[in-house]
């Protein structure tokens, strides 16, 4: 080789790593300014408010604020189809859930995103089982007997969620296609407004994560039917699992954190890691367990635990949500 030649190849090389320096620089610096977390749901709800917990804490592990910005709609679909739009800078992340990304595969014909395509997940951020729910003066204390009480009323009963899509509406599809039973559903803009009309007596049951749920049951105002999780709470002992009930079923409504595919390796290790002390912490950990929120282990936090259960929803739960028929377009 020629030093003509060897001189031209690091002049080359020079000139490369001064075009690619600052963006590399940039990448290990991040964050240098706040980062977005869209929560494609109204404020309020579950996912809300397990988002702005992880927001809150991560922000303190980043040196930077994450900011909650809601794009509520269309399930989730707004909100999800902005996040992977957005630039892959790592500064916008979305909140995604079971329902963004596996009830809505069977609930549109056409997703404007594909879940396991368009992200990398950041990881996991805690997961609660759903329950039963029903209107105080339901004549039924369990799930044998709502579900003798439904073989009789099913053609003027109603049930309620945060819309279509919602995990609400994703969890009591999957019950009602175990049940083999088709009922009316309202859905609403929001938990607060379906729990409102199920606590009034405007529907008779719904189906909800425990976030939402347990202050409510504590109280009296709806009753806890049934845990559609393998295992009892320890915050209602008394109420069964679907299981018990003699039902295959195990709904728990999990939630994660996206990017946009093709965010830097750096910035994903940083947030990562910011994910991962945020789970750890013993205070936000029994802060959520008052509420009935699992947070992920070390293994369960890791992004290839979230692809799998993506994976495992499309391919156990979209068919059986396919089943019932409820396309919006």
């Amino acid at each position: 080789m020629t030093r003509a030649v060897l001189l031209r190849g690091l002049l080359a090389l020079t000139a490369a790593f001064a075009v690619h320096a600052p963006a590399l620089a940039q990448a290990n610096a991040f964050p240098q300014r706040p980062v977005t977390l869209i929560v494609p749901f109204p404020p309020g709800g579950p996912s809300d408010a397990l988002a702005r917990g992880f927001a809150l804490h991560m922000g303190k592990q980043l040196g930077q604020p994450v900011i909650i910005e809601n794009v509520a709609g269309a399930g989730g679909t707004i909100g999800l189809t902005k996040v992977a739009k957005a630039a892959p800078d790592g500064y916008t992340l979305g909140f995604g859930t079971i329902g963004t990304h596996v009830a809505n595969v069977a609930l549109y014909k056409k997703l404007p995103y594909d879940p396991e395509k368009d992200f990398l997940p950041v990881g996991l951020a805690g997961s609660a089982p759903m329950l039963l729910l029903a209107r105080a003066d339901l004549p039924a204390n369990d799930l044998k007997e709502f579900v003798a009480w439904l073989g009789t009323h099913k053609a003027k009963a109603s049930f309620g969620s945060a819309g279509i899509g919602s995990i609400s509406h994703y969890g009591c599809v999957l019950l009602l296609s175990a049940l083999k039973q088709n009922v009316a559903h309202i859905p609403y803009k929001g938990v607060a407004p379906a729990m409102n009309d199920l606590m009034g007596g405007q529907t008779d049951f719904m189906c909800d994560q425990t976030t939402t749920a347990l202050p409510q049951v504590a109280a009296g105002k709806v009753k806890a039917l049934a845990v559609l999780s393998a295992t009892r709470l320890t915050q209602l002992p008394k109420t069964g699992t679907a299981a018990e009930a003699g039902l295959a079923l195990d709904v728990r409504a999990w939630n994660a954190i996206f990017a946009p595919r093709g965010t830097p390796e750096p910035a994903m290790a940083r947030l990562r890691a910011a994910l991962a002390d945020t789970a750890a912490d013993p205070e936000f950990r029994k802060q959520m367990l008052a509420v009935g929120v699992d947070l992920p282990g070390a293994d369960a936090l890791q992004p290839a635990a979230v692809s799998a259960l993506i994976a495992r929803g499309l391919r156990d739960d979209v068919p059986a949500l396919k089943a019932k028929g409820d396309y919006l377009d």
